[in-house]
């Protein structure tokens, strides 16, 4: 049940920015509420102010110059039906559409998601692979983060109290590149999140530069540098010979805990299958393979 709270509604970031930090541990900002009232109603969490971003301008729309930007606002299922996001970054459509379920995708929003810094976060996991950079405001100004440097670790973010989570900017790869995104999973929480991008040279014969990143074992998502560094130059009919050593790199660089979802060796071992499959799915793109992609149970292949 949740506790009373009131709700404030500010018409400009400026304006939220200053009750954040006039009402500080007392409030929270407020976007879709998917995880802050799940959390509000266990009791775990018990802010006597929320501080609605919905309406904030700019916080719901998503943009292209260069880069696209996505609105902290913008719901998953926005950005799943996207035709800018669709033809700009169409892996990032792709893994929207299985963010949790629909129920949740029509309310819960990419600053949101982000914000929250939970471990088992898709969004997170493959952003990282696009270089996302998220822009924050505060009434000192505006500031820019990789989003490596801003996920701290599990549920820990470098948002400071009277900050907002403004939007999220990607870089997206080249056209051409042969991506997948993999995640495992019994619960509609993900378990494992593997993303893997392979640019290509222009015969589309060797990988010109990858992007490795895996989520959901270690208190935070993570690129894997070993990893990408290993593919680079690797012509793409010997994709399928690295793969083992590619999912044993991959492995040895995570650092998961034991907990709920599995043993650290258990998680380690679920890195190496999965990043092996990714890269063997990545490969298959790579040389235009119009065999059906392999399903794994309790998987989702995007």
């Amino acid at each position: 049940m949740l506790r009373p709270f009131a709700l404030h509604r500010p018409g400009t970031a400026e304006e939220a920015c200053a009750l954040l930090a006039t009402l500080g541990e007392d409030a929270a900002p407020y976007a879709g509420g998917t995880e802050l009232l799940l959390l509000m109603k266990l009791g775990l969490l018990r802010p006597r102010h929320l501080v609605d971003v919905k309406r904030l301008a700019g916080f719901d729309v998503i943009t292209d110059g260069g880069s696209l930007t996505l609105g902290a606002a913008v719901t998953h299922r926005a950005v799943e039906r996207s035709p800018l996001v669709a033809a700009r970054c169409p892996l990032v459509a792709a893994v929207a559409r299985h963010v949790a379920n629909v129920r949740v995708r029509n309310v819960g929003t990419v600053g949101g998601n982000l914000a929250f810094a939970d471990p088992h976060s898709d969004l997170a996991t493959l952003f990282l692979t696009l270089d996302a950079i998220v822009q924050l405001v505060s009434p000192r100004g505006r500031r820019e983060l990789a989003l490596a440097d801003f996920t701290r670790g599990a549920w820990e973010t470098a948002r400071a109290a009277d900050e907002l989570l403004a939007s999220v900017r990607l870089t997206p790869w080249p056209q051409g590149t042969a991506a997948v995104y993999v995640k495992f999973g019994v619960h509609e929480r993900p378990t494992l999140g593997v993303a893997l991008a392979l640019v290509l040279d222009a015969s589309r014969a060797r990988v010109t530069e990858a992007r490795v990143a895996v989520g959901c074992v270690d208190p935070r998502p993570v690129r894997v540098p070993s990893v990408e560094a290993r593919l680079r130059g690797v012509a793409v009919p010997e994709l399928e010979d690295v793969a083992g050593a590619i999912g044993e790199l991959a492995a040895a660089a995570v650092e998961p805990d034991d907990d709920l979802h599995g043993s650290a060796d258990y998680k380690r071992e679920m890195v190496a299958v999965f990043v092996r499959r990714a890269l063997r799915i990545a490969a298959g793109r790579a040389r235009g393979a119009s065999t059906p992609i392999p399903q794994f149970p309790h998987a989702v292949i995007a």
